[in-house]
């Protein structure tokens, strides 16, 4: 039986791989061929569904789950559910979860300054100074680049409110003017808030906004290079919110400055871990993100390097200038951020991306905190 078996299933393999149509016709009159031929369909049907199940067990990157999170949605992260309401769509657009960093540096920044008091007037203007660089400035700058990037995500993220069409065209250009203007108006409330004799606020935040254009729109386009759209990141997410709070409780120092830009390059490094989930569309829309230039291994060991060697560099800063204890404190908060990255982002920078900001994130912005504290005026 054994001798028989093979005997038929060599013929039949070299059917199978010639196509000769006239030995499928002379292997058709004998049953045993026939009865093997049938039984290799069957296998190949097994494989041919195996192989859609491992297609389709991808298809969650490119297609909205059914079961989406309505969390998430108003986040504007991905795994969000379809929306129709238009206002929640208009609020997916400006990404709430970016907007903390923001919000956390122009804490930095009044810390910084060493004349934030705990009173009801401070407290009001470093909360007018939020919502100016969080909602209205960082959503404009995430609706701007969700417009230009309407290509692109058409590819990676096709889903998403503007290519699938769940708002139109002119409800995203109103909406970005609407925030761009709102920020701008804030800015220039917390100048004459603040008694400042030259707008500082006001050109902080419009050169802010016009960095945000230039890094989503041609023909510059920064984002089309991944070492300086990934550098404008991170200065608009450390140091210019950074700078806004600072001078709304006292004078910016070139310290300071120096210090905030630095940081940012830390900064360039968080940033490029949004990259690699769209290497795909990046590759074929001609952007140069890091992981397209580098490939994906490379991209994420300088991601990680750019975080930890920066916050390593601020910390022997802090210890040349006398503030061991401070420095001591950083250092502790680099540690556990170095064991979530080889936790996950190491392991797979697409599949955790979320789950290493979300457990790195927190050490880092304390960081900041206690930078900030450290170098109070």
């Amino acid at each position: 039986m054994a001798l028989a078996s093979a005997f038929n299933t060599i013929p039949c393999m070299r059917l199978s791989h010639t196509g000769i149509v006239k030995s499928r016709g002379q292997w058709a009159r004998r049953p045993v061929a026939l009865s093997f031929t049938r039984r290799r369909l069957t296998v190949r049907a097994a494989e041919k569904e195996t192989e859609t199940n491992e297609v389709q067990s991808q298809a969650p990157d490119k297609a909205p789950a059914k079961c989406g999170s309505s969390f998430n949605q108003l986040l504007g992260i991905k795994g969000a559910s379809q929306e129709t309401n238009l206002w929640k769509i208009r609020l997916q657009l400006t990404k709430p979860v970016t907007w903390p960093p923001l919000v956390w540096g122009v804490v930095c920044g009044a810390a910084a300054s060493g004349n934030f008091h705990w009173t009801l007037e401070d407290v009001a203007k470093s909360s007018v100074c939020m919502l100016m660089s969080g909602p209205c400035l960082t959503g404009y700058a995430q609706t701007i680049n969700d417009w230009y990037d309407r290509e692109i995500d058409a590819i990676n993220e096709p889903y998403r409110p503007i290519p699938s069409g769940a708002i139109s065209e002119n409800e995203v250009i109103a909406q970005i003017w609407v925030l761009l203007l709102a920020g701008l108006g804030l800015a220039g409330i917390l100048d004459v808030w603040a008694g400042h004799s030259f707008p500082i606020v006001f050109y902080l935040a419009l050169g802010g906004s016009l960095l945000s254009y230039i890094y989503s729109a041609p023909p510059l386009k920064l984002k089309q290079n991944g070492w300086i759209g990934n550098f404008a990141i991170g200065a608009s997410y450390i140091s210019l919110p950074w700078w806004a709070g600072h001078t709304l409780f006292g004078t910016l120092t070139p310290d300071i400055i120096v210090l905030t830009l630095l940081y940012s390059i830390a900064g360039l490094g968080i940033a490029i871990v949004n990259d690699f989930k769209s290497i795909e569309g990046d590759r074929a829309m001609g952007l140069q993100s890091l992981p397209v230039a580098f490939g994906a291994e490379t991209a994420k060991w300088i991601c990680v390097g750019a975080i930890d060697i920066t916050q390593i560099s601020v910390a022997g800063y802090l210890l040349g200038a006398g503030k061991s204890y401070c420095a001591l404190a950083l250092l502790a908060l680099i540690i556990p951020q170095v064991v979530f990255q080889f936790q996950y982002f190491l392991k797979d920078p697409v599949k955790y991306d979320v789950k290493y900001q979300a457990s790195a994130q927190p050490f880092f912005v304390l960081g900041l905190l206690v930078t900030a504290l450290a170098t109070s005026h």
